[in-house]
């Protein structure tokens, strides 16, 4: 049944809602002469320092729930006010700052989405700068292509709207005083506006029909000054176009013009970037030479061009392929790859002035840094000459030492603690440490770079001079050397990309490598023997100096797909605690993250890459270990200072029916600046893996299509081994169980009742009068239905020693009812209060036509067997929100007693409150909560991007029905935040 009006009311709480964290999608750049750089990530504008190694001096959340494209500098406040001639066409770059005694000031013009807003930054000879709102957000309502500031008396704004119009905005007050649209009403995708005055503005488009449109939104006064100086509404009015560029096969993402040479740039989704000769624009000269012509069409990227600047006698392109290309003028050609994003596309690009500095920006996150590499031994060498034996010593089974003779009589002898790597042939790197016994012991097992079969080398390379380290140290990056077809390869694992690719054959035996030197990696050569020759190749140092620094954490090269929590570290003391999370992505890699959600900082602390598709779905076990708030800790002293480690088992699942299991140990480094993370891969699994291993498979015709693994649960986590219950997309739910002392996973049980694609498991656990434990499996199927299974005996199954390899159980739902009319997203189950003889579970369900609906079922306990069973399983009461959102649901989560959260693609977290203290006797319809926090919009997200999953911590404490716990609610989709805070 549907919850009536009255119950639907909205009622005041005790709860609320704050946003502590994000990690939102680096769109837009801009430099502040040599001083500072501004990025919008999200709808937050943070200003970064480039005198101070690009520290993350202020930041701002500017646009609310609108993601920032374009941040603009206002260059006429200086003489705002006071009548002045109108500066050369050339004359642009005016100093923005404004000095008032000892403050600076500078005023930015920021839009995004539909909105624009005046920010004002200050600095201050005593501190640093600081941003504040000088107005409201305009709403507007088009999409905002392009801003510029107007010469005027008035802070004046020309917006260049989507449906080709150009609108005259007051800045300080929001008010519109003109608008002109294009005859020709078509949509842009870019736009340009050039000029200094309303009068004689200039627009440049990129239309969907693949043109370049130049017309002119005002009218030029016989004496040439704006005729909107006093304010005068114009409404209403429109323009013909006056110049038509046609050659693009795809629309146009991006425009640039240089005035001293009246250059215009247009990149496109063609993966091409074409150079108009258009002369001179705005002003006097209007709308350009009367037939420009293209003088160079550039190719170079390998998919889309989402962003092109000019300066004098260089181009610079960014695309959907990650890589930043310079191109010379005069040659066309590329003269120089910037790389370093690991995915994902670059959106934004900004060039500093004269061209000397060159700001990129990801679409996802921004640029990664090295990550440390905690406790790593190096390359060893015993002498000159031939290794004649090693050996292997412990001592007190504790420190083990590695003893090797050579040639001149030496014995040499290591210490080695920490972890060792290992390579070979097989395109794999293997990452040990000595054990017991003094055994190595394979921690994980990590391919290289695609198509790289011969790995010969690892090489630990010193953070500071760039050479071959020879001790242990913090910071160091490590590197794969190898072949990959005909080319010696350079492979960089923590940014996955070549750092350097030479044709040379193929593998050879006698060859030698030569690190680049310095703090840039500048330089490098190669030596090897081919054909009897032996042939040198040098990396040339840049002529230029060109030098990057890591400016933003980049998370994933896609979409993240889920989220779990695995617990928190630090030293003592709650301010200086990091949360450690995992991630997983559309870009088939796994991270390991650690966040502080008071101070904003993030660090990557892992990348796992082992899975071969898409990672949907996380778990966490802590195999029945100690638990403190909902985790497994251990304590340690470091330098006279308490710190709190963490072990955790990860489960992840994913496309291509693939299942993987990682023991993660993340500890605290000597100098307690950051944690670190050892992974250590304890299981995999793929359902095709016999097929995997059949001769001339190419030749059979593979019948079952690929399984994709939709949604993972724990269902029980023993000190042995861990129960996994799977939801998949051939319409199977699976039950794995996982063995840390095996490494292995083993399939024990499989339904195809739903037989359509499972999308959600969640388990609940009740006990009879016996105190017995009854564990319960809820499945949800794309029909809308879900089905509740009773897995209470497989526990006592596969704890027996005589068990068989699969278990017979269950063939058929114990219940099974219908909540949703389409696919049922999320599940939520947790048990409610009961008697000896009744137990009861309240399910909430998240379904694609965006409703919200709790169940209450009722368990009832027999003494004997009725009916073949000694409990009954009955629907009890259902209530439903019929538009809880707007868009799918697709995340749900439980807080305590009487509160739900749930996110959608719709741009918003809700927060929900079951009216009933006691669901078991009336029907728990859930109510948004006051105004303050009725619905929470991301605010990195202006469209439609989906937030994929939740995570929150596993435990809550005892609260009543009016006072809830302070939790954290981490989500994620385009970008990972930090949302909800009740309490």
């Amino acid at each position: 049944m549907s919850v009536s009006e009255c119950e639907m009311a909205d009622r005041k709480s005790a709860a609320v809602m704050e946003s502590l964290m994000l990690v939102a999608p680096v769109t837009a750049l801009e430099f502040l002469e040599e001083e500072y750089l501004l990025a919008g990530e999200g709808p937050i504008l943070s200003v970064y320092s480039l005198q101070t190694l690009l520290i993350n001096c202020t930041s701002l959340s500017v646009l609310q729930n609108q993601r920032i494209h374009g941040i603009h500098l206002d260059p006429w406040q200086q003489e705002r006010g006071a009548t002045a001639a109108a500066p050369k066409e050339e004359e642009l770059f005016v100093s923005p700052w404004q000095q008032s005694g000892r403050v600076r000031s500078v005023v930015l013009a920021v839009f995004g989405g539909k909105a624009v807003r005046v920010v004002g930054l200050k600095e201050t000879g005593c501190g640093g700068p600081s941003l504040e709102a000088l107005g409201p957000v305009i709403e507007l309502q088009d999409w905002v292509c392009d801003v510029r500031w107007l010469r005027a008396r008035a802070p004046l704004l020309a917006v260049a709207l989507a449906h080709n119009a150009v609108l005259l905005l007051e800045a300080g007050k929001g008010w519109s005083l003109a608008l002109c649209s294009c005859q020709e009403g078509c949509l842009l995708y870019s736009a340009l506006l050039l000029g200094q005055r309303w009068d004689d503005m200039v627009i440049v488009g990129g239309t969907v029909f693949n043109q370049l449109v130049i017309w002119r939104p005002g009218e030029v006064g016989e004496d040439g000054r704006d005729r909107i100086e006093g304010l005068q509404m114009e409404v209403g009015r429109t323009a013909q176009v006056e110049k038509r560029l046609s050659g693009h096969s795809g629309v146009i993402f991006s425009l640039a013009y240089l005035p001293k040479h009246g250059w215009l740039a247009s990149a496109s989704d063609d993966r091409s970037v074409r150079l108009w000769g258009v002369g001179a624009l705005g002003g006097v000269a209007g709308c350009g030479v009367p037939a420009p012509p293209c003088l160079r069409v550039l190719y170079g990227h390998q998919a889309r061009v989402f962003s092109v600047r000019l300066s004098p006698g260089r181009v610079f392109s960014a695309g959907e392929d990650g890589a930043c290309l310079q191109w010379g003028w005069d040659s066309g050609r590329v003269e120089r790859s910037l790389k370093g994003h690991i995915a994902g596309g670059v959106r934004a690009l900004a060039l500093s002035g004269g061209g000397r500095a060159v700001e990129v920006a990801c679409d996802w996150g921004g640029r990664r840094r090295d990550q440390a590499l905690e406790g790593m031994q190096v390359h060893l060498r015993a002498g000159r000459g031939k290794v004649h034996s090693v050996l292997w010593a412990g001592q007190d089974g504790v420190r083990a030492y590695l003893l090797a003779s050579g040639t001149a009589g030496q014995v040499f002898r290591w210490l080695l603690e920490g972890a060792l790597y290992s390579c070979g042939r097989d395109g794999c790197v293997r990452e040990l440490r000595v054990g017991a016994g003094d055994r190595l012991e394979v921690l994980r097992v990590e391919r290289a770079c695609r198509g790289m079969e011969w790995v010969e080398r690892v090489l630990i390379l010193d953070p500071e001079e760039g050479g071959e380290e020879q001790g242990t140290g913090e910071g160091c990056q490590m590197v794969v050397l190898g072949f990959q077809s005909v080319f010696f390869v350079v492979w960089d694992p923590v940014r996955r990309e070549r750092l350097l690719s030479v044709p040379c054959g193929g593998g050879h035996r006698s060859w030698s490598y030569c690190p680049p030197s310095g703090p840039h990696r500048a330089g490098g050569a190669l030596v090897f023997v081919k054909q009897g020759a032996v042939l040198a190749t040098q990396v040339p140092q840049d002529p230029q100096g060109a030098v990057s620094w890591g400016l933003k954490v980049g998370l994933h090269g896609r979409g993240m797909g889920c989220v779990c929590r695995l617990g928190w570290v630090g030293p003592a003391g709650q301010g200086e605690r990091w949360e450690i999370l995992a991630a997983g992505g559309e870009d088939t890699s796994l991270s390991v993250l650690a966040l502080q959600p008071l101070s904003g900082a993030l660090r990557v602390l892992s990348v796992i890459t082992d899975h071969i598709s898409s990672v949907r779905a996380l778990a966490v076990g802590l195999r029945g270990k100690m638990r403190i708030d909902g985790q497994k800790h251990g304590c340690s002293q470091t330098d006279g200072h308490t710190v709190t480690s963490l072990s955790s088992l990860l489960i992840s699942a994913g496309g291509r029916a693939q299942l993987q299991c990682y023991r993660l140990l993340v500890g605290w480094g000597s100098q307690l600046s950051s944690p670190f993370c050892q992974v250590i891969q304890v299981a995999s699994h793929r359902l095709d893996e016999q097929w995997e291993r059949r001769r001339n498979r190419h030749k059979i015709v593979k019948m079952d299509p690929e399984t994709r693994y939709m949604s993972l649960a724990v269902l029980h986590d023993g000190p042995e081994w861990i129960l996994l219950a799977v939801g998949c997309s051939d319409g199977a739910v699976r039950v794995f169980s996982v063995s840390e002392v095996d490494g292995s996973f083993q399939l024990l049980w499989e339904s195809f009742y739903h037989q359509r694609c499972v999308l959600s498991v969640a388990p609940c656990c009740l006990k009879d009068p016996q105190s017995n434990r009854k564990l319960f499996m809820f499945s949800g199927a794309t029909d809308g239905r879900v089905a509740v299974w009773d897995m209470s005996t497989i526990t006592a199954w596969r704890a027996s020693p005589t068990a068989a390899p699969t278990w017979n159980g269950t063939c058929s739902p114990c219940l099974t009812f219908t909540v949703h009319q389409s696919g049922v997203n999320s599940l939520a189950v947790w048990e409610g209060h009961g008697d000896g003889q009744t137990g009861w579970m309240t399910v909430a369900s998240g379904g694609d036509d965006g409703q919200l609906s709790v169940v209450n079922i009722r368990v009832q306990f027999h003494q004997q067997l009725v009916e073949g069973s000694t409990m009954c399983v009955e629907l009890q009461s259902q209530s439903t929100v019929l538009l809880a959102h707007a868009a799918p649901l697709t995340a749900l989560r439980h807080l305590g007693p009487s509160l739900l959260v749930s996110a959608s693609p719709d741009q918003r977290v809700c927060l929900w409150s079951l009216c009933s203290s006691a669901p078991h006797h009336h029907s728990p319809g859930p109510h948004q909560q006051g105004p303050a926090s009725a619905s929470m919009a991301p605010p990195h997200i202006s469209r439609t991007p989906p937030l994929t999953s939740m995570a929150l911590p596993y435990t809550s404490r005892a609260c009543s029905s009016h006072t809830w716990p302070t939790q954290r609610a981490w989500r994620c989709g385009l970008g990972l935040g930090v949302k909800a805070e009740p309490g």
